[in-house]
């Protein structure tokens, strides 16, 4: 906005919580000023629709204040506020026609009949409804019952109107038409509108100021180009629209160097060597003969979407490593005679881990238990077991006192590692025996797979600096799964490039991909998300 315009709204400071303890508002400030354009910008349960239900006064904050024209309104009931509201579910009465749905602030206002007319026919002209005036609501469409339901906000000549997702019960080619209109009016009447949408392509067309929210919190304020052209966090970034974001170091001012390679971009303000999100839009990637290509990657695929093609290209596949799982049935011994079963799985260790094992230990690596067959209550077990810190299969016997009895074999393998010096990182992961209902009762298998397979990786350059582990891949169907030995292979990050390109590219062809200085984008590290 231009220096000279007036700040017309003031949030300070607004927390909001509901009675469950749920904080909604995490201290929310926020300066609107006159004939702007607002859009309120976030996911469901960001906080910005309650945000518009404290500026409307149909919510109390329960810190902060909201000052309107320099005066505190927070105790002013909504009826006295100079601010008018629009919701998803427009609220027509649906007994009167156009024109009286229009009317109606007016009529309860007791203004004269002819200044009814006219602030009416003025309203119908602004929303391409003049021909409808004596229809009855209910015969008109979505797009224009919406059209009505603003200008019967506007009627009343309010200073602020409010819009919650106003556009969300509207098909898409009516959304988009509406888009524009509701811009248009809003430029026409000269007064300030705040938006609340998740919808960002929406908050990118119509916004002079954008405000995104996350978690009860101000993420960026920022004109539309600004948002989208640079993100202050990784949470913006990619939340409007798609994105590619790659790990980097700030060599110097205006020189960046991600995937090992060195690039000039506009960025100023951080340390020497320090490390960065490096950020590029799809569309500012293009796809060349990998001889020119500024990066060098393989076409994982591509979808043609009428004027582009969204392709994605791989430039690394990350570190990988594959290890056994040896998967058994859980048939437990019975002692009849003892009224007693016991049941325990074979296991795999690493020599390291075989120099000092407790009976507590071999117990949880076996998942061994004992119990009463009638009323299913524990019984101790005592392991009777040879295994040495060196290579080899070894012999391991749960039992309890009165005899029941299960032998194991327990593995004890050399450290399984894979040392990527391209990429500098290093993944580690073991051998492991699993039963199948410990497969089949997995809520979250991947992780699971991880944990059991003591996976992680880590860089060589610095020890104490962990990897992710972004993939987990497996050869079986947990849900059916049945005892044998099964691969499972874990990677680390790859990098992949989201491409919007007009050339076509066959799947699994070499290419290269270039972008300009000025289409890259650098973030700090672990900035607030």
């Amino acid at each position: 906005m231009a220096e000279e315009a007036k700040k017309l709204i003031q949030f300070k400071n607004i927390v909001k919580s509901f009675e469950d303890g749920q904080v909604v508002l995490k201290g929310v400030s926020l300066d609107i000023y006159e004939n702007e354009f607002v859009t309120l910008l976030g996911p469901s349960g960001c906080g910005k629709t309650t945000l518009l239900r404290i500026l409307g006064g149909f919510l109390q904050p329960t810190e902060g204040k909201v000052l309107f024209d320099g005066e505190d309104i927070v105790n002013v009931p909504p009826y006295k506020r100079e601010i008018n509201t629009v919701f998803q579910k427009y609220a027509l009465f649906p007994h009167m026609n156009v024109y009286d749905n229009i009317a109606f602030g007016l009529t309860i206002k007791k203004e004269p009949k002819d200044v009814i007319e006219q602030k009416v026919m003025r309203m119908l002209r602004l929303v391409n409804l003049e021909d409808y005036a004596r229809r009855n609501v209910t015969e008109m469409s979505g797009g224009q019952q919406q059209r009505i339901a603003i200008a019967r906000a506007l009627v009343n000549e309010p200073s602020v109107l409010l819009l919650d997702e106003p556009l969300g019960a509207l098909d898409l080619k009516l959304r988009k038409e509406m888009q524009h209109e509701l811009k248009s009016i809003q430029q026409e009447v000269g007064i300030t509108f705040i938006f609340v949408t998740h919808d960002q392509e929406e908050a990118l067309t119509m916004s002079d100021k954008i405000v995104v929210m996350n978690a009860g919190e101000i993420q960026q304020i920022g004109t539309p180009t600004e948002i989208y052209r640079r993100p202050v966090n990784e949470f913006v970034a990619n939340f409007i629209g798609e994105t590619n974001i790659i790990d980097g170091v700030m060599v110097e001012d205006d020189l960046v160097v991600f995937e090992d390679k060195r690039f000039p971009c506009s960025a100023r303000g951080f340390d020497k060597n320090e490390k960065v999100d490096v950020v590029i839009r799809p569309e500012h990637l293009d796809i060349v003969p990998r001889g020119q290509g500024m990066l060098k990657g393989v076409v994982k695929s591509q979808l043609f979407k009428g004027m582009h093609y969204d392709t994605v290209v791989e430039t690394r596949a990350g570190t990988s490593i594959t290890v056994k799982m040896q998967v058994a049935a859980d048939k437990p011994v019975t002692n009849d005679e003892a009224g007693e079963k016991i049941s325990a799985s074979g296991f795999l260790l690493d020599v390291e881990d075989a120099a000092e094992l407790s009976d507590a230990k071999v117990i949880a690596l076996a998942s061994a238990e004992a119990w009463v067959s009638e009323t299913e209550e524990n019984v101790s077990i005592n392991v009777e077991h040879d295994i040495k810190p060196e290579t080899g299969e070894y012999s391991v016997t749960f039992s309890t006192a009165a005899g029941t009895s299960i032998t194991v074999r327990a593995l004890v393998v050399t450290e399984n590692r894979v040392e990527s010096t391209v990429y500098q990182e290093e993944i580690y992961a073991m051998n492991f025996f699993k039963k199948v209902e410990d497969i089949q009762e997995s809520i979250a298998l991947d992780t699971d797979l991880k944990m059991w397979a003591t996976a992680s990786a880590w860089s060589l350059e610095d020890e104490n600096e962990k990897v992710e582990i972004t993939d987990v891949r497996y050869d079986f169907d947990p849900e059916t799964i049945t005892p044998g030995v099964y691969d499972v292979t874990f990677s680390t990050e790859g990098y992949e490039y989201k491409v919007s390109t007009t050339r076509a590219a066959e799947e699994g062809s070499e290419v290269g991909l270039i972008f300009r200085p000025e289409d890259i984008h650098v973030m700090k590290k672990g900035a607030k998300r």
